[in-house]
């Protein structure tokens, strides 16, 4: 074999392999998509569910504050009071 046939072949071969390379990073990078997308999606159910909870956990803590309990009564009647300044100012703005 000549020189020139040598370094085509070893050309042919490093290119080979180089889109051989090519080829599983394109494969390995739809996975890492699907895998970060799987995971998006995974966050946004979660944080759905704390919004939920969070809304849950505070009308229990209503609930359980204007049922009387002995460690929210002050909150309750702050939240009372502040409802009630509420609908005194919405009163007001309607009868001017």
């Amino acid at each position: 074999m000549s020189n020139i046939e040598v370094i085509v072949d070893a050309l042919e071969n490093k290119i080979s392999k180089v889109l051989h390379q090519q080829r599983v990073l394109k494969q390995t990078n739809v996975a890492l998509l699907e895998e970060l997308q799987q995971s998006k999606s995974t966050i946004q159910d979660q944080d759905l569910a704390i919004a939920t909870w969070k809304e849950k956990y505070e009308s229990l803590k209503m609930a359980n504050s204007i049922l009387g309990s002995d460690n929210d009564k002050r909150e309750t009647k702050l939240k009372i009071n502040a409802l009630i300044r509420d609908i005194d100012h919405c009163i007001g703005q309607l009868s001017e």
